[in-house]
């Protein structure tokens, strides 16, 4: 699919007026996104109140991890089956063998940078940038530059201008240092959605996109213990939902925004729910 075209419009957050007040928060209101960040809420709690998570909650991390990197991966054309995901120890070798190794080491890189997140958006994610590409190329860990080309196949929405890019990029980086008092998922799936749209990097923008959307679910506090794999809902729902979903999001009308955001809340709950699985298979002994 091709990734030049006409510039999509800017959604909401990036078009209100910061006088208007948090427009992060604004988007709170938007239909079904409520019940959305309610829903998520419970199906994170699920998780968190299971009696396994009170003994063995690093193995739940860890086997969450693994889970989402293969979600995130799958979503980038490396559908790998969790156990070939287990079984191997090489990803150098063919392109779905390096994605699947980014994948994996970007997993294990967010926990590292939640510190930085909220002081220098831009810096983690000029860091997971080079932690995915795993070079020292001279494009590798910055923003591209004007006439450079980004390899993101799977995501044929129009490219914009790598000037337009950096701007909103670094309006997206003001608005998380502010903060300001909007639900945790709409955060997210803003994050999210903005590093879909622009793909700032020459490549593995979808995986450093998602890496993001992990980070501010940990950083918030709705999942500090990175327990509940939105990767992993992702990939369930599908990459034509997902696609369709994040059309809706470019598109910048109230309705296309609220779709995006509800469709990753679903992805939440579905990472919650494949969680509450393994705890469950922990607690018959059977994992």
């Amino acid at each position: 699919m091709s990734t030049t075209g006409a510039t999509a419009d800017p959604p909401p957050s990036s078009r209100e007026n910061a006088s208007k007040g948090d427009p992060l928060a604004a988007l709170g209101s938007l239909p079904g996104v409520a019940d959305s960040v309610e829903s998520v809420r419970k199906a994170v709690d699920r998780v968190y109140g299971h009696r396994v998570m009170r003994r063995r909650s690093n193995e739940i991390t860890s086997e969450a991890a693994l889970r989402g990197a293969r979600g995130s991966a799958a979503l980038s054309g490396a559908d790998w089956a969790l156990e070939e995901v287990r079984r191997r120890s090489d990803f150098g070798g063919d392109a779905e063998a390096r994605t699947m190794g980014a994948a994996l080491r970007l997993t294990a890189e967010a926990g590292q940078l939640l510190s930085i997140w909220r002081q220098s958006p831009l810096r983690v994610l000029a860091r997971l940038h080079l932690v995915a590409a795993a070079d020292k190329a001279e494009e590798v860990g910055r923003p591209r530059k004007e006439g450079e080309a980004v390899d993101e196949p799977l995501i044929g929405l129009g490219l914009p201008s790598a000037a337009e890019a950096h701007g909103r990029l670094e309006g997206l980086s003001e608005l998380i240092i502010a903060g300001g008092s909007a639900p945790a998922l709409v955060t997210a799936a803003v994050v999210h959605g903005e590093l879909l749209a622009l793909r700032p990097f020459v490549s593995h923008n979808g995986l450093v996109a998602r890496t993001a959307e992990r980070i501010v679910l940990i950083g918030s506090g709705l999942d500090p213990k990175a327990v509940c794999p939105a990767e992993v809902g992702h990939a369930e729902l599908g990459r034509d939902a997902y696609l369709a979903a994040l059309e809706g999001y470019v598109s910048g009308t109230p309705e296309g925004v609220a779709a995006w955001i509800v469709h990753c809340g679903r992805a939440i709950e579905l990472g919650a729910r494949e969680s509450t699985a393994v705890c469950e298979a922990l607690q018959r002994g059977a994992a």
